[in-house]
């Protein structure tokens, strides 16, 4: 381990044993006793915006980890899809503010608009096909880590999630080469790609698929790197909806395929980047 990985793992100690970090059982008890009584003295609980829904809470305090990439390599992403856009914007803000970018994923189509206006002073790149945005401070420079990751889909209703894998790929510094349609339905259009994927050194592969879910079983059998499964929600009827392709990828009998669970292509990028960036420094350190 390095020692910014040392430093952080004895800060993590040094605050889950200190009596600062949380209350004590007794204390805890007694703050919930007394949110208790309060609740139940009160006819309705007030939300941000003046009307009462019992349950709610008044204020929602968002904590984005802006040294998750620091500690764990990965970056902290906003997952869109299930928030408002007050608080994707109070998250991104609060990224920006620490580390000078900000990820968005499944970005909600009426958030667009309102972002692109809170961001007006920030680059900001969008990714229509995975609802992916990414805001960066003006003097934000992205870093290159020598990694190099393949992002393969089976079909084109699997590129939106493919396109999310990619995105997250390049964000934490690898180079990333997609190739799209290549399916198992017409399989002679996946050697030349493949072929040539494989010569430019590439470190892993992400491949995305629904329906059946053959292909990332067929370029793991081919290629001499990890493959990282991504079963798609394209499908019919019973074992539909990535179910039948989760399932085959699981049953794979190719070596060397890893398999993450369905549309999950933020998992995929950042598990072939993880690979691809430690291949990368080890390829560094060799070559020195």
């Amino acid at each position: 381990m390095n020692r910014e990985i040392d430093e952080q793992f004895e800060l993590m100690s040094q605050l889950l044993s200190s009596e600062k970090f949380g209350p004590s059982n007794s204390q805890v008890e007694k703050v919930t006793k007394q949110k208790g009584e309060s609740m139940l003295s009160n006819e309705g609980w007030q939300t941000s915006q003046g009307s009462a829904h019992p349950g709610t809470s008044p204020v929602v305090e968002t904590r984005p980890d802006p040294g998750r990439e620091r500690r764990k390599g990965a970056p902290e992403i906003i997952f869109g899809e299930t928030k408002e856009t007050a608080q994707i914007i109070e998250m991104a803000q609060s990224l920006l503010a620490s580390t000078g970018r900000a990820i968005i994923s499944r970005l909600p189509p009426q958030s667009l608009v309102p972002l692109q206006e809170a961001f007006r002073a920030y680059a900001v790149s969008i990714r229509e096909p995975s609802r992916s945005m990414v805001i960066y401070s003006p003097d934000y420079v992205r870093k290159s880590t020598g990694g190099h990751i393949g992002v393969i889909s089976a079909g084109t209703s699997d590129i939106p999630v493919a396109e999310e894998a990619a995105i997250i790929a390049e964000e934490m510094g690898c180079r990333v080469t997609c190739i799209y349609d290549v399916g198992v339905a017409g399989l002679h259009r996946l050697m030349r790609p493949l072929h040539d994927l494989i010569s430019d050194d590439v470190d892993a592969i992400i491949v995305a698929a629904g329906m059946d879910g053959a292909l990332p079983s067929v370029v793991a059998g081919l290629a001499p790197v990890p493959v990282i499964g991504l079963p798609t929600s394209v499908g019919y009827g019973m074992g539909g909806k990535g179910v039948a392709a989760l399932l085959s990828m699981l049953q794979t009998c190719a070596p060397g395929l890893s398999v993450v669970n369905i549309d999950n292509g933020v998992g995929a990028g950042i598990t072939a980047a993880l690979i691809a960036n430690r291949v990368a420094q080890a390829r560094e350190h060799q070559s020195q």
